[in-house]
């Protein structure tokens, strides 16, 4: 059995983003040589997640929208964690609900998906660099 280990670094110039990372993801299957397995891919960040879904603007919206409504941003002083001096309470919360990782199985080289999925970093303390670790075991 191999493993392959590489971070992706990302500073998103907003608070709020989703980017696809799927390209990213298979270029790190392809850099491995792995053909039968499984990636992990995690947020390094307890203010990021990783998650996989449609991308499609509308659903990124609507994701903007409903995490909004859970854990609003504002106003800042609703969160004791805020109280430290942070403002950034919110981005832990948004993180919780939409997870710290995903796990894809590899077969034949590929990432094994169904319709639609592809692999999102999420950003919800964003203006600061960050980094998804991307770990690859198998044969």
């Amino acid at each position: 059995m191999r493993s392959y280990r590489k971070e992706l670094w990302f500073n998103t110039p907003t608070r709020v983003a989703f980017i696809n990372i799927t390209p990213q993801v298979e270029e790190c299957l392809r850099e491995s040589g792995i053909q039968e397995g499984i990636v992990l891919v995690n947020a390094m960040h307890i203010t990021a997640s990783v998650f996989i879904n449609d991308d499609e603007s509308g659903l990124h919206h609507d994701y903007t929208n409903w995490l909004e409504q859970l854990a609003p941003h504002e106003p800042i002083h609703q969160y004791r964690h805020n109280d430290s001096g942070e403002d950034n309470a919110d981005a832990h919360l948004k993180r919780q609900i939409m997870g710290r990782e995903v796990v894809v199985a590899i077969t034949k080289g590929k990432l094994d998906f169904g319709p639609w999925e592809q692999i999102f970093y999420g950003e919800f303390d964003g203006r600061r660099p960050k980094r998804v670790l991307v770990k690859i075991i198998g044969e």
